[in-house]
């Protein structure tokens, strides 16, 4: 489970820094546009884009390999899960055993402990 959970963060992780680079890339791109001419803004806003495409892309590989990997580690915790299902149902049913056994013994101590002292009482 836990190796879910940090896929899942490190994924956000990378979002995050995607979103930032672009962020930076935007500002960039608008402060250009204030200073510049026009054909300079369009060829700016071009770049920008193309690098968004490439961005997005990546992305895209990036998710559909996350996305893998993730079905892969829920694939394990389920057969995890079915394996300590089992245990811990056999480790029930061994307490239970023991328990009658316990109970079992501690009757039968009882019941000699007071067949003893009736055989003393009669004596």
């Amino acid at each position: 489970m836990m190796n879910f959970v940090a896929c899942t963060n490190i994924a956000t992780a990378l979002f995050c820094a995607a979103v930032l680079i672009q962020s930076v890339r935007m500002m960039r791109s608008l402060k250009a546009m204030r200073n510049s001419p026009l054909s300079d803004v369009v060829a700016a806003l071009d770049d920008s884009t193309e690098r968004a495409k490439i961005v997005l892309s990546e992305m895209k590989a990036m998710l559909s390999h996350g996305i893998a990997a993730n079905g892969r580690c829920s694939e394990d915790a389920r057969k995890l899960s079915d394996e300590l299902r089992i245990i811990i149902e056999i480790a029930d049913a061994a307490a239970d055993r023991i328990v009658e056994a316990t109970s079992a013994a501690n009757q039968r101590a009882h019941a000699e402990r007071t067949l003893a002292a009736y055989i003393e009482a009669d004596a």
